[in-house]
């Protein structure tokens, strides 16, 4: 579902620009989304939110055209932070009340150390293109090579779609296309680790968590790839589904948790060697796809669906939460408080702690 509000959400920005330009608004040309910085709305609390995270008390959100939101009363009133991008951020991430980083299409990363009031670039897709092709050609292999210089090509239009990290150095960023970057030294630097990967139809990457030194990715058709030593080598699993897998969660007993299309949910207690099937048991997800994930300050998974529910892992099951649909879901964020912060195609909406009521800030 996140790919697909991505891609409409794409074709959305292209169609306004052209009718900008179509307006004669300005002689000027338009630069690259990549180059030009994020506009300020009227509302953009309303605005298509696909990913927040809490820096310290403070909610920071990301959305389409490079919107960025931050909220320092529990998501009741939100504030537009300025944005060097607007193509659309996709996921961010903070490793402290001041420390983040956001990803997004164009292979973007921004950086922010006041709390997200204001955001750096690290990286672009040209740059990140020219970064595997100088790898490649340092390995020698014909084929890296000429894979490396189709995303020269290509240019700047491959999305990162998540990202993870282990401390203020220390982290990943995958993406679309086997797009999949480390850094050890804050971001200064980033490093592709995509020749780690058993993907060689480099299928989409959608979704990384890490737990310790474990990490899993989660991908297109049934994608799942496993590090146990913090992302220094990573080996592929076997799952019984092959459908893509929108998130994952590593919960605190090591048990993995997958979701992804037509509301498939699978669980491995033991390192992906085996999987059981979440769905179809009780008030469970059938039929509308898991879309995003998150777990709760006290452990407890919580997912998201394309239709608008949202589920609770109880044990070795899912229970449905109660309260009405909120309309396509694109990410979930556990509050301090016990609220969950909900994120839609409309802004984002505050599911109160006894989940018996929400309101739209």
């Amino acid at each position: 579902m996140r790919h697909l509000v991505q891609l409409a959400i794409l074709a959305g920005m292209a169609t306004s620009a052209c009718a900008a330009v179509a307006a004669g608004a300005s002689s000027q040309a338009v630069g690259p989304a990549i180059d030009r910085p994020a506009l300020t709305g009227a509302h953009p609390h309303r605005a298509v939110l696909l990913g927040a995270a809490l820096a310290g008390q403070r909610i920071v959100a990301v959305g389409e055209r490079g919107i960025i939101l931050c909220s320092d009363d529990g998501g009741s009133n939100w504030k537009q932070s300025k944005s060097p991008v607007s193509v659309t951020l996709t996921s961010v991430r903070f490793v402290n009340e001041k420390t983040g980083w956001a990803v997004g299409h164009g292979g973007t990363i921004l950086a922010t150390k006041d709390g997200g009031n204001t955001w750096v670039r690290q990286l672009d897709g040209t740059k990140a293109a020219k970064l595997v092709l100088a790898q490649a050609t340092a390995r020698g292999s014909e084929r890296a090579i000429k894979d490396a210089q189709r995303l020269v090509a290509d240019g700047a239009d491959k999305p990162f779609l998540d990202l993870h990290f282990f401390d203020d150095r220390h982290g990943l960023a995958v993406g679309a296309y086997n797009l999949a970057f480390a850094t050890s030294d804050g971001g200064a630097t980033w490093v592709p680790f995509s020749g780690l990967l058993d993907n060689p139809q480099a299928m989409h990457l959608y979704a990384v968590r890490a737990r310790g030194t474990t990490v899993v990715i989660a991908g297109e058709q049934g994608l799942v790839l496993l590090s146990g030593d913090g992302g220094a080598s990573f080996r592929r699993i076997e799952t019984p589904y092959a459908g893509s897998f929108f998130t994952a969660e590593i919960l605190q007993d090591g048990a993995i948790w997958l979701g992804g299309l037509r509301g498939n949910v699978w669980r491995s207690a033991d390192a992906g060697g085996s999987w059981e099937a979440m769905h179809g048991r009780g008030n469970t997800p059938t039929g509308a796809s898991i879309t995003a994930s998150a777990l709760a300050l006290d452990g407890t998974l919580l997912l998201a669906s394309q239709s608008g529910q949202t589920f609770q892992a109880i044990g070795e099951s899912l229970r449905l939460r109660p309260g009405p649909p909120a309309g396509p879901l694109t990410g979930l964020l556990p509050l301090p408080d016990g609220r969950l912060l909900t994120l839609t195609l409309r802004g984002a909406t505050v599911q109160a702690a006894s989940d018996k009521a929400s309101h739209h800030p």
